[in-house]
């Protein structure tokens, strides 16, 4: 079965990729605090519908480039605000 994880986008600047941060809560071996890990993978996104911002599962598949070893399941929410291209504020 393939291995599945929960992450928020980062980047989808390029065509058919997406960047998902996935965070998880790791205990420290002697001290026993708490504390957040996050790690960066590129995943496919066949369609291009995951924007910034958005909360997705990704999925473990064979190699699809020689960086991107995941693909986009679903979109779990969509971000509340959209980033607009050359806006300033």
């Amino acid at each position: 079965m393939a291995k599945t994880m929960i992450g928020v986008v980062t980047s989808n600047t390029n065509p058919k990729t997406i960047v998902v941060t996935v965070t998880s809560h790791k205990t420290h071996p002697v001290y026993k605090k708490r504390y957040i890990s996050s790690k960066k993978f590129m995943a496919h996104d066949e369609t291009n519908q995951a924007k910034i911002g958005d909360k997705v599962v990704i999925s473990e598949v064979r190699p699809v480039s020689a960086s991107k070893r995941f693909k986009l399941d679903k979109v779990l929410e969509h971000a509340s605000i959209r980033h607009e291209e050359g806006e300033e504020s």
